[in-house]
């Protein structure tokens, strides 16, 4: 079973998920993406919207395999 800090901390990356995904969603179908106090657009910057949108998509499956991890002990944070 899962000790309570770990478990509240999966918790809380697993629920930012959504919101991860949400951002991304949003940033293929209105073409840009918040970046601080600005926005990075398809149009004007194409190769900077997709590094972005890579970067989200990356720190997505970071967050979903620490969750899973922190959430059902898989062992992960151990092995490295």
């Amino acid at each position: 079973m899962a000790s309570g800090e770990d478990l509240l901390a999966g918790l809380i990356g697993a629920a930012l998920l959504p919101l991860i995904g949400w951002r991304m969603r949003r940033g293929l179908k209105e073409g840009r993406l918040p970046l601080y106090r600005t926005y990075v657009s398809r149009e004007e910057a194409g190769s900077k919207f997709g590094l972005l949108l890579g970067l989200h998509a990356l720190s997505f499956v970071i967050v979903a395999i620490i969750a899973a991890d922190l959430i059902f002990q898989l062992g992960l944070k151990e092995a490295l």
